[in-house]
């Protein structure tokens, strides 16, 4: 495996992606990569210990931290944002939707354009 400054964007797009959902990457992003991904809504995604309903804040960066992740685990690397913009856009530079975060779908965070 060669390392690259693009595979770093994707490991850390991993990580954040199994902190998110509380479980090993795997589980989640096979079906990305399927026409299923429609049907997946955020909600249903996330670790359940993450208090969402309590806190608007914390929905608000769960819902920009799960739209860059679905950025830097896209499955065409040239795709890929790189660290510096991924560090821009958590300083909270990331246009929030105007759907709740329990009716926002993967797919639709998939094809936000950042």
């Amino acid at each position: 495996m060669v390392v690259t400054k693009k595979r770093d964007v994707h490991s850390f797009g991993v990580v954040a992606l199994e902190t998110m959902i509380g479980k090993h990457s795997k589980e989640l992003i096979t079906p990305l990569s399927s026409p299923l991904c429609q049907n997946i809504m955020l909600r249903d995604a996330l670790d359940l210990r993450l208090s969402l309903q309590e806190e608007a804040q914390v929905a608000k960066d769960v819902v920009c931290v799960v739209f860059l992740v679905l950025k830097c685990i896209h499955s065409n690397p040239q795709s890929h944002p790189t660290m510096q913009q991924v560090s821009y856009k958590l300083l909270g530079n990331i246009p929030f939707p105007k759907s709740p975060y329990y009716a926002i779908s993967l797919h639709e965070l998939k094809d936000k354009e950042m």
